[in-house]
């Protein structure tokens, strides 16, 4: 999931959900600043003091501790664990990296999201009981390889490997056209989530409104029925 530009799913937010993010190097740091730019509360730790004195300096989070991930007391300390989200930013360490993810699900956060380095770092995540397994640098790629092919899209969420949210501006093709006349579900196997313009939303739009290029809308399909559709 892309944490960089939530676009329409940034109205989709739980409000007062907090969040912990363990790890404040470069991928642990955008986590923080995106979530705390959306308004939640972000506490923030790492091992090294002056990664959390620059990000407490930047102002990309609401609270950070300096900490040994691996020691239980001390996360408990910190109020890790009174968080409703914990992402494990740890990606190079291994050993620290497992045994962190462990200790936050054993103590009963919710739900823990950690950065994996290889599939073989992700598949020990799993057994240690992380909810979800993220690969930034091979997500990345995929960004890069979709943002060069397909610059319409201004936002994706996977809900499986087979079918995905995204959200597109209107092709020229659409441009004047009722989501009823273009068919999308017949012609492409696409149902229309959402319609917006201005930052503002029609969820679930009346099927006779009018599209018009360069507006946006949200759709959900199988990734090979949304390769089909104009973009």
């Amino acid at each position: 999931m892309n944490l960089s530009s939530l676009g329409f799913f940034r109205n989709l937010r739980k409000d007062n959900q907090q969040f912990g993010v363990i790890g404040l190097g470069r991928f642990g740091r955008g986590v923080c600043a995106t979530l705390y730019r959306q308004g939640y509360q972000v506490m923030g730790t790492d091992i090294d003091e002056k990664r959390v004195a620059q990000a407490l300096s930047d102002q990309i989070i609401s609270h950070a501790v300096q900490l040994d991930s691996t020691e239980l007391s001390a996360l408990k300390e910190a109020g890790i664990f009174e968080c409703d989200t914990v992402i494990v930013a740890i990606g190079n360490y291994l050993q620290e990296s497992i045994i962190t993810t462990l200790n936050v699900k054993e103590a009963g956060v919710p739900y823990v999201v950690a950065k994996a380095s290889s599939e073989v770092h992700g598949k020990l995540l799993q057994r240690v009981g992380a909810d979800h397994i993220v690969y930034p640098e091979y997500e990345a790629g995929c960004a890069l390889a979709r943002s060069i092919t397909k610059p319409s899209i201004l936002d994706r969420f996977d809900l499986d490997s087979n079918h995905s949210i995204v959200e597109v501006l209107v092709p020229e093709e659409f441009h004047g056209k009722t989501v009823m006349e273009l068919q999308l579900r017949t012609r492409y196997g696409l149902n229309v989530l959402a319609l917006g313009q201005n930052e503002q939303f029609e969820i679930n739009p009346d099927p006779t409104t009018r599209l018009a290029k360069g507006s946006r809308m949200v759709v959900i399909g199988s990734t090979r029925d949304l390769e089909r559709m104009p973009m």
